[in-house]
């Protein structure tokens, strides 16, 4: 009998252990990007015995589906259960840090270092983890963390730390987010991690971040490729690849390659996860063009909608589906309405972006209320740029180019100059063209001192385009001197003639400085350098209106002049 029921209690603790789920299930959810059903086993893991790897990485998986209260309120409530808890710490730090409160996260994060003496792997990885994912981090004190974790130098045998596949990893974002010349030692540090297990989905996926960050886009296609052929079950690479195609940069955008690789993430992806595969059901129609399907799939779900994060992106693609079909105006009322309801405070980036977009498209009749229309269009735009701080090249030009199109001049002006000087030669190859646009941009919103002073650092600086410097600087000056009386621009387009610029440019640009030179001769009654330029003038166009109206008022002033000649000759 006493036999018979070991066997019972050995059998029911094998099933309990078979059943029981542990923080590292929760990781593997982590790692396949599955996160609520990562947050349903760590509670599970809480529910049996409190356990601080739980409670941070079931933070860390609220925080990957954007829900950074529910994160905090996860940690507050890990910390009463397992006091002073220094993973649990670094998790509120990595609050703190999310919040703009820098000095308050790095004394959280020092604390939490300096009690487990800089060699938990749960805790080093953390701290490295916040400053490399998010904004405002340190990118060096993540490399410096992790340094102090893997350095087994001076250390006995038992003391020495023996580095993991997750370290490894940690170590080459905390590369890769440092840039520059240290993606090649982001690439290496991933192999090392490679090393440890061939068959490392993410390290390989992430060697293909490297590769985009490096604008080699094809590399990246690859790696993230590679990834899925390693992996088939890894969806943060299908996801990548998804990435890729929606975004709208010269050799990635094709909603068609998005719409297949969304619909092979959203076949490995989280099946607890209903909400988010409603919202990809709705994008994939919106990929495809489909927008009234998009449509009526978001507007069936957005009822059952709690989370604030997931009522916008739903509203987003809603209002951007019928942007996209051609109804602008429905588009902007339902952006309005989202508006109104969640208040200015809760608007981020991706809101004011697509404001901009339909304020910008919006067709009104009433010639007040379609100049304030396009006003707040400018300024939508305006505070998407100042909310997105990535300081990228083509987020920069996306900027000034959009703001050009709205025909608000000053404003891309001032962020095509921030292209030509944010960046250095290397980051930004197409700068010459900034700069050149820099001052066009400022001459349209009629600043010639402005336009003058960029045409003048233009010339300064590439040499070989003198012509056209010289070109846009007496172009600026034309708007000083717009009866060409003061022939504040003579001089500029005299040297763009000495240097033989007239070859260089189109005949339809060479009409302003005919035009300009003729007139300021006319006006200082030069016949002969008159003579020179109304000939360019009308060679170019025999029909002038100028030039008409000048030798019709030249030949009226010959005609009145030789009809008094024989009056003063009777008086004589």
């Amino acid at each position: 009998m006493n036999r018979r029921k070991s066997l019972i209690v050995a059998l029911l603790c094998v099933a309990n252990g078979v059943m029981a789920q542990s923080v590292e299930d929760g990781l593997k959810d982590i790692y396949y990007g599955k996160y609520r059903s990562a947050i349903g086993t760590f509670e599970k893991v809480n529910a049996a015995k409190p356990d601080e790897r739980a409670y941070y990485y079931e933070g860390i998986a609220q925080l990957s589906l954007e829900h950074k209260d529910s994160a905090a309120a996860v940690f507050q409530k890990g910390l009463q259960a397992v006091p002073n808890s220094p993973l649990l710490q670094v998790g509120m730090g990595r609050i703190d840090l999310m919040n703009g409160n820098t000095a308050a996260a790095k004394q959280k994060f020092e604390a939490a270092s300096t009690a487990t003496e800089g060699r938990n792997g749960d805790v080093a990885r953390a701290i490295a983890d916040a400053n490399t994912s998010v904004k405002g981090g340190d990118r060096g004190y993540a490399l410096t963390i992790m340094e102090k974790l893997l350095n087994n130098e001076g250390r006995r045998r038992k003391e020495q730390y023996t580095a993991t596949v997750a370290d490894y990893i940690e170590m080459g974002d905390a590369y890769r987010a440092l840039g520059g010349e240290n993606g090649g030692k982001a690439i290496s540090t991933y192999d090392k991690a490679l090393e440890l297990d061939p068959n490392n989905a993410e390290a390989i996926m992430k060697q293909g971040l490297v590769n985009y960050n490096a604008k080699l886009l094809q590399e990246a296609v690859n790696d993230w490729t590679k990834a899925t052929n390693v992996d088939p079950k890894y969806a943060p690479a299908y996801f990548e690849l998804f990435e890729f195609y929606i975004t709208p940069k010269k050799n990635q955008l094709s909603w068609d390659n998005a719409a297949t690789y969304l619909q092979k993430y959203m076949e490995v992806g989280d099946p607890a996860d209903k909400l988010k595969n409603e919202y990809y059901l709705a994008a994939i129609s919106f990929y495809k063009k489909d927008y009234e399907a998009a449509i009526t799939k978001a507007k069936s779900v957005m009822p059952t909608v709690t989370e604030p994060e997931e009522k916008a992106k739903f509203t987003r693609l809603v209002a951007d589906a019928y942007l996209q079909k051609g109804d602008s105006m429905t588009a902007k009322q339902t952006m309005d309405e989202y508006v109104k309801a969640v208040g200015d405070s809760k608007l981020e980036a991706n809101d004011y972006k697509l404001l901009s977009e339909i304020y910008g498209r919006v067709k009104i009749q009433d010639s007040a209320q379609a100049a304030i229309t396009d006003s707040l269009a400018s300024v939508y735009l305006e505070k998407y740029a100042t909310l997105d701080t990535t300081k990228d090249v083509d987020h920069y030009r996306e900027v000034a180019e959009k703001f050009k199109s709205l025909r608000d001049y000053a404003r891309s002006a001032q962020w095509y100059g921030k292209l030509a000087t944010d960046f250095t030669d290397e980051q930004n190859p197409g700068k010459i063209q900034d700069y050149f646009w820099k001052g066009t941009m400022e001459i349209y919103a009629n600043k010639p001192a402005d336009a003058d002073s960029t045409f003048g650092a233009f010339v300064a600086k590439y040499p070989n385009q003198e012509a056209l410097g010289l070109y846009w600087r007496g172009r600026a000056n034309m708007l000083n001197d717009r009866e060409a009386k003061e022939g504040t621009a003579v001089p500029y387009f005299q040297k763009f003639f000495e240097v033989g610029g007239e070859s260089k440019m189109k005949s339809n640009l060479l009409m302003y400085p005919y035009q300009y030179m003729m007139i300021y001769y006319y006006n200082k009654e030069d016949k002969e350098n008159l003579k020179t330029w109304m000939d360019k003038v009308l060679a170019l166009n025999p029909n002038d209106q100028a030039a008409k109206q000048i030798q019709e008022n030249m030949a009226s002033t010959a005609k009145a002049s030789t009809k008094a000649q024989p009056a003063t000759q009777n008086k004589k």
